[in-house]
């Protein structure tokens, strides 16, 4: 049986992720930041325990409780919790970017590292990020989220190289609009970071805020979290994995217009929404 841990499972595409791996014959330890969520999967008949990106302690007990469980190895990892602050840059104090690239960079990185002397072991692993459409190309508001996933881009293509030769397999996933609570999660980041009532750009927070704040339905173009699942599947079962899978038509889109357009006219683009 092949294990993979997953990070991020309390709802969205980590949820989704470890119970379609699970499906698939693999197993999975699916982690979430919180006790009482990954009580919820233990009930669920996942194998579940809690490991917070933020928190290298938490980092050194999950790998710790996975190599006891299997060990000492582990054929994948499938890198997923991840968190948005909502701002525009000019309001994002620095605290704020400091804590968004502890989660979505620094731990993605901390936990890899930990991960690889396993995978060198054994002669074969696959770790699979999870980017963004907005780790290819920006979004007004967005740039605190932006910025990690452009650096998580960077520093997983040098991994990519790197690891050439080893049997550890580094791959991408760049999903578009996917149903998940990241924009709901986002509001507590922008209610404690961004002093938008002080902002020169008041009024135009007002849009923000109702986006954040409102009930709506979902995104154009919006795919449920199985989207992600399906092709974190390919990523695993492929003998020789792309280094990027994109997901939702808005990703293949802007992937495109990225490599034909010129910056001012990508700029344009983006800004019709």
């Amino acid at each position: 049986m092949r294990s993979i841990l997953i990070t991020g499972c309390s709802s969205g595409i980590g949820h989704d992720a470890a119970h379609g791996l699970k499906a698939q014959g693999w197993r999975v330890f699916a982690t979430c930041r919180q006790q009482q969520d990954c009580d919820r999967l233990l009930a669920e008949g996942l194998e579940s325990f809690v490991l917070d990106y933020a928190d290298e302690a938490s980092l050194t007990a999950a790998v710790a409780e996975v190599h006891t469980r299997t060990g000492g190895t582990l054929d994948a990892l499938f890198n997923n919790g991840a968190f948005a602050c909502p701002g525009a840059v000019e309001d994002l104090p620095r605290d704020a970017l400091r804590a968004i690239f502890e989660v979505n960079l620094f731990g993605y990185h901390d936990l890899t590292r930990r991960v690889i002397p396993m995978m060198r072991a054994q002669g074969q692993g696959r770790i699979v990020n999870c980017s963004s459409i907005l780790g290819l190309v920006a979004a007004k508001w967005r740039g605190a989220y932006v910025a990690t996933k452009f650096a998580m881009e960077g520093l997983t293509d040098v991994l990519r190289i790197e690891m050439r030769g080893t049997g550890v397999e580094v791959i991408l996933i760049e999903p578009g609009p996917i149903t998940s609570k990241i924009r709901l999660n986002a509001a507590r980041h922008f209610e404690r970071w961004i002093d938008w009532q002080n902002s020169a750009r008041r009024d135009e927070y007002t849009a923000l805020r109702h986006r954040l704040y409102a009930a709506k339905g979902p995104d154009r173009f919006e795919l449920p979290a199985s989207a992600v699942t399906a092709a974190l599947i390919r990523a695993l079962d492929a003998p020789r994995p792309r280094p990027r899978y994109y997901v939702t038509t808005p990703t293949y889109l802007m992937g495109f217009a990225r490599r034909l357009l010129s910056s001012r006219a990508l700029d344009w683009l983006i800004s019709k929404g």
